[in-house]
């Protein structure tokens, strides 16, 4: 599995560039708060502008689906940009 988060819609870069600078200083929207409840975020920090795409394999992303469903970590919210395809 490849998790590209520049890929995702929850991503800042899918975000109106608008919306950033209305809500500064306010709490987070939902594509900031999906993204700090991933398990990306959990497990490999908060990334970055020169994030770059991560390669899980099968057995990591079955121990991450394990984990997530025993409440141990937020699961992938992983949703891809119909641009990504």
């Amino acid at each position: 599995m490849i998790i590209d988060c520049d890929t995702c819609v929850h991503s800042p870069a899918h975000q109106p560039a608008h919306l950033s600078a209305e809500t500064a200083g306010q709490p987070p929207g939902p594509a900031e708060s999906a993204c700090s409840d991933c398990v990306v975020s959990v497990l490999l920090g908060f990334r970055d502008d020169s994030a770059v795409a991560t390669q899980v394999d099968d057995e990591h992303a079955a121990a991450i689906t394990v984990l997530a469903e025993s409440g141990l970590v937020p699961p992938l919210r992983l949703v891809r940009s119909p641009r990504a395809s």
